[in-house]
């Protein structure tokens, strides 16, 4: 980032080093200090300060009351989005019918694959493409490696995975180990934090054939160094899936320039796709022809219309196509997309970092007294872009929220997850919602009045 852009800094912590300050820095610095200033008032001038404010309005609902702290699980939707999928219907699939496939359609798949690969995890073209579900392009893309490695070397016979991936992943895994008679690896790691570059060095060898790490912690939000840790499956001689779903968006990714082998995002958090929108996944251009995945489509194809005899795979990203593409699905997230390329990942970055610590602020000030723990890392170098908090009356404080319009999420053991989209939360939105926690957990704690 260049030193005449505006940044955030952390609310909560002193930041070492050189960088200039901006507006927002300094106003952060100053809300921090004035122990005579109210939070909401600090919340008001975090706000006044944030260079990505003017983003919220083009959110729909960001103009009520409703507090949403969910946007790591399904973003709200572009008002420009409701407009594109509305001028769609109406006129490319009612006006153009089957020739829209001609006109557009076929391409869209890897057009915005290429969109997000520019803007959001740092790919050159023609290596990042629109398919399946995650769970879909996870199943591909780690048998498809797995099977490649295989073929090399059949004594690497290990997926290295650690116990806290995100479910599909894990289940996913195990259904290809079985499969292919290979074994699990597993990392043990803290569900408040997540695998580190020593953990996997000391599992990872000559028998390891894959490693799959998210690069954000579902749970904890624990960002891992996905640099080192690309480094340590290399030195192996293993391939590295990474998953990107609580990252894209949220936290800069330069997939190429770490050397990533495959990843796998969703576009329904911080892409604001909308429910179920197809996830992306991404092959580094020099893998590609290497790979072989296990859902041979027609879409897949070299060529699709020849509707030959036998399967011939088609070259680049179109290879790790199946079956027809999910273009209704894939209209929404255009309109974040065209966000992220006017704000710059970098501006995102900083603003989810100062609102996770104007978070975690504010759990210390009116949680911790209750006896809530904190459950994601404080250092805002090693957090993504949502916060947990623990305490074993969560469940219900939670379903209590939602009764109230402020819509947290919880995940198991005792976990209120704080999901704060940079482009559609206000610090305001933190203060609100933070404040409806406390005193639900004060009345959920106090017990039945009488």
């Amino acid at each position: 980032m260049s030193d005449d852009r505006t940044t955030i800094s952390d609310a909560a912590a002193a930041t070492a080093g050189p960088a200039r300050e901006s507006a927002l820095d300094h106003a952060v610095a100053s809300a921090a200090d004035s122990a005579a200033d109210s939070l909401r008032a600090e919340a008001a001038r975090l706000d006044a300060a944030d260079p990505l404010a003017y983003f919220r309005e083009r959110f729909a609902g960001a103009e009520s009351e409703l507090v949403y702290f969910d946007g790591n699980s399904l973003g709200r939707p572009p008002l420009s989005a409701i407009e594109r999928v509305e001028r769609f219907l109406r006129e490319e699939w009612a006006g153009r019918l089957i020739r829209g496939w001609d006109e557009s359609w076929l391409r869209l798949p890897y057009e915005i694959g290429d969109r997000i690969g520019a803007s959001v995890i740092g790919a050159a073209a023609g290596q990042t493409v629109i398919g399946d579900s995650t769970t879909v392009l996870l199943y591909k893309l780690a048998r498809a490696a797995v099977d490649a490695q295989i073929a090399r070397d059949p004594a690497r016979v290990e997926i290295v995975v650690d116990t806290d991936n995100f479910p599909t992943d894990r289940y996913i895994l195990d259904g290809i180990a079985k499969e292919r008679g290979l074994t699990l690896r597993w990392i043990e790691v803290d569900t408040s934090a997540g695998v580190t570059p020593e953990q996997l060095a000391g599992v990872v060898g000559p028998q390891t054939a894959l490693v799959v790490i998210s690069h954000v912690a579902y749970r904890s939000a624990h960002l891992a160094d996905a640099p080192e840790l690309t480094r340590i499956a290399h030195d192996a001689g293993a391939l590295i899936l990474w998953d990107l779903c609580h990252s894209a968006g949220a936290v800069p990714v330069e997939a190429d320039a770490w050397g990533f082998d495959l990843a796998v995002g969703c576009t329904y958090k911080y892409l604001n796709g909308g429910p179920g929108s197809p996830a992306f996944a991404y092959v580094r251009e020099g893998l590609q022809a290497e790979l072989a995945q296990p859902i041979q489509g027609w879409w897949g194809t070299s060529d699709m219309f020849a509707m030959g005899p036998n399967y011939e795979p088609a070259p680049g990203m179109q290879r790790f196509v199946s079956g027809t593409a999910s273009i209704v699905g894939m209209l929404a997230m255009q309109d974040t997309i065209e966000m992220i390329e006017e704000a710059g990942m970098g501006a995102i970055r900083e603003k989810s970092r100062a609102l996770t610590a104007f978070a975690i602020r504010l759990f210390e000030e009116w949680l911790a007294p209750l006896g809530v723990t904190l459950a994601t890392p404080g250092d805002p170098e090693e957090r993504g872009g949502h916060v947990t908090v623990h305490h074993p009356a969560m469940r219900e404080v939670n379903a209590r929220l939602w009764e109230q319009d402020v819509i947290p999420d919880y995940r198991d053991p005792g976990g209120l997850r704080i999901g704060l989209a940079p482009l559609s939360t206000s610090f305001d939105e933190v203060y609100r919602g933070m404040g409806a926690a406390r005193d639900t957990l004060a009345s959920v704690l106090a017990g039945p009045a009488g």
